[in-house]
């Protein structure tokens, strides 16, 4: 399937035709979980420290004392290496704990399947850089149309991420690039522009039109 030229790294393994649905409604975990209707690398933890105190105990954005880097930094110095044992989750835990931060297992268990917690929850609209995010059935499909006075083309592609937690690393409004790891699985620390917000716009001849479907929940990391 052609796709639309990314700037960014293309997560080629996800793509593939289908046909868009509705919004498939779900209980939010919290009343900041966006239901939009992801990555099938998150699977059991063994690696990082067990559960702690559960909640909130401090003000968030900033390294401990101690943390030695921050998220985005953590793991931009890890592009094309794999994390641990190359789940999206350990590379996400690690670069919290690298930076002094709270990571899943401060908020509560870890389960192969959870819908991990990862620090105070925000919006779409205030996300940020190191901020993190857990995606529950995520797709989106991008769709260009392209008109010339002889000939109309298109051109789709795909993302998926059925389970899957990423770290964000610069926002465009409803673009944003992500920091990840096992996307496709086996894939290593990797970027990418994935789509949180659905519409229709037009550039020159160009009509642009993304669907976005799933669940996803938007942190951001605490210091303890």
């Amino acid at each position: 399937m052609a796709g639309t030229g990314l700037a960014t790294d293309r997560d080629d393994g996800n793509f593939g035709l289908s046909v868009m649905g509705n919004v498939r409604p779900r209980t939010p975990i919290n009343e900041h979980a966006d239901s939009v209707d992801v990555d099938e690398g998150t699977l059991s933890r063994t690696e990082s420290l067990p559960p702690g105190t559960i909640g909130l105990k401090a003000k968030g954005g900033s390294q401990k004392q101690g943390g030695t880097t921050d998220p985005v930094t953590y793991a931009r110095a890890r592009l094309g290496q794999r994390v641990g044992n190359g789940e999206c989750f350990t590379l996400v835990d690690r670069a919290l704990r690298a930076s002094g931060m709270q990571s899943a297992a401060d908020y509560g268990p870890v389960t192969p399947d959870g819908d991990y917690v990862w620090g105070t929850a925000v919006s779409l609209s205030d996300l940020q850089p190191g901020d993190v995010i857990q995606f529950r059935d995520y797709r989106y499909e991008k769709t260009v149309v392209t008109e010339t006075p002889t000939l109309t083309t298109t051109e789709t592609e795909e993302h998926t991420r059925p389970h899957h937690t990423a770290i964000v690393e610069r926002v465009n409004g409803g673009e944003v690039t992500v920091l990840e790891q096992n996307a496709p699985v086996g894939s290593p620390v990797r970027r990418t522009a994935l789509y949180f917000e659905s519409g229709t716009r037009r550039v020159g001849n160009r009509t642009i039109t993304i669907s976005v479907e799933g669940t996803l929940w938007y942190y951001r990391p605490q210091v303890p």
